[in-house]
């Protein structure tokens, strides 16, 4: 890892399950990530003030409860009107693969769905945001 990242790791909506969002969360930690976690039921506006705030690199939206083609596009539009288009945003959860390219397209750099490894996901993590500093240095 280049630098230390800040991650901040959200639950959007009415979702009320975060068990798999505080193991990411701690996951993250562990590999060396500075991680904020915000807790449940938080807006898409709530979101990314915590992102502008915390000054994050990458933010980590979980959801199980099928909003996901409503929240992530609503998060990312947030995120570039707040100059923010430079945080990489990685989707997990319950997501059908149908719904995973309009995530993409919406401006989701990763979707992780229920099995992926969480050695798999910081590795992943820290790779694009080296390569992504890298090339805004360089």
């Amino acid at each position: 890892m280049q630098r230390t990242y800040r991650v901040v790791v959200a639950k959007p909506g009415l979702d009320g399950h975060d068990r798999g969002a505080k193991v990411i969360a701690r996951a993250l930690r562990d590999a060396g990530f500075e991680v904020v976690y915000t807790g449940l039921h938080q807006t898409p506006e709530q979101v990314v003030q915590a992102v502008v705030q915390e000054d994050a690199d990458a933010l980590g939206l979980s959801l199980l409860s099928g909003a996901h083609l409503v929240l992530v596009p609503r998060v990312v539009d947030l995120l570039r009107a707040a100059g923010r288009e430079d945080v990489v945003v990685v989707v997990g959860g319950i997501i059908p693969e149908a719904d995973v390219a309009p995530l993409e397209a919406a401006g989701v750099a990763r979707v992780f769905t229920p099995g992926s490894s969480l050695e798999a996901i910081g590795t992943w993590l820290e790779e694009t945001l080296d390569a992504r500093d890298r090339a805004t240095s360089g």
